[in-house]
């Protein structure tokens, strides 16, 4: 039996869905610095040159949901917002930034084509109301304590503040203490509720709180759950990405190294292809 398909999502720029490429959403965790992001964004574009997909930048000004309150949050709204300008002038690339509160929406809109709103803060109204009514695509990260079904709520608020760009991003959900597993009978069911899915292969490696006062992962995961995303059908692919995790200012143990993205990539798109005839020949 096949399942419903998504309805694609586009602003023009930006495509979503069927229809579209893989859409590859890429980059640090936290902005690091101009000279660092601006670097590590234009190695990635370079990696990903010739690849028929649509490839996205993505660098949090401020990443708020923290272990300790002494982990490095960014360098706040207004220097990170200056420097993911600068990528996207310099570079030419679109941009994802996450909002953690509805007076950010406005101001990130201005420069970043796509607002992620993070998946502790999935069911908050206001916030989502806010993005939404920027007009810019919002991804939202389906938080670890729902179910697939529970995700209609959410987008319910998105659409109905006049904004029908709207995908959702799966990243594991809680099992436990400290782990995340995947069920990947929730990227189809997700995609039969008329929404683009994203499956973020890093974020799902995570281990919450694992070392304590900061999170711990496993990259070693990161591949087997991208190529398994692919396999059962995602519209687009979440990494972040570093050119030496062990320096990274977060998400050190879950960020894929850059030299491994391309390769990887390379691997998604194939078995995409395949699945792709699989479902054209028995249409």
């Amino acid at each position: 039996m096949t399942m419903k398909l998504p309805d694609p999502v586009s602003d023009g720029r930006i495509g979503i869905g069927p229809g579209h490429p893989l859409l590859l959403i890429a980059g640090l965790c936290i902005v690091e610095g101009e000279e660092a992001t601006l670097r590590q964004a234009a190695a990635l574009q370079r990696d990903l040159a010739g690849l028929p997909l649509t490839f996205v930048f993505k660098a949090s000004f401020d990443k708020a949901n923290r272990s300790s309150i002494s982990s490095h949050r960014g360098p706040g709204m207004t220097e990170g917002l200056r420097i993911l300008a600068k990528v996207k002038s310099e570079l030419g690339l679109p941009i994802l930034t996450d909002v953690h509160e509805p007076q950010q929406c406005a101001a990130a809109a201005e420069v970043a084509d796509i607002l992620q709103i993070p998946a502790f803060l999935c069911r908050q109204t206001d916030l989502l109301v806010a993005a939404a009514r920027t007009g810019r695509i919002i991804n939202v990260k389906k938080g670890q304590f729902l179910a697939p079904w529970d995700i209609v709520p959410l987008l319910q608020k998105v659409r109905d503040a006049g904004n029908p760009k709207v995908t959702i991003t799966e990243r594991g959900a809680s099992f436990g203490y400290n782990t995340l597993v995947n069920d990947f009978r929730a990227l189809p069911q997700m995609r039969a509720l008329g929404v683009p899915v994203v499956f973020d292969a890093t974020h799902s490696v995570q281990q919450p709180g694992g070392h304590g006062s900061h999170s711990g992962g496993d990259r070693n995961m990161v591949p087997p759950l991208a190529r398994a995303a692919a396999a059962v059908g995602v519209d687009g692919l979440f990494f972040e990405v570093h050119e030496d995790p062990s320096r990274a200012l977060s998400d050190k143990d879950n960020a894929l190294r850059l030299a491994d993205l391309r390769p990887l990539v390379q691997d998604l798109l194939a078995i995409r292809k395949v699945v792709e005839q699989s479902n054209a020949s028995r249409a």
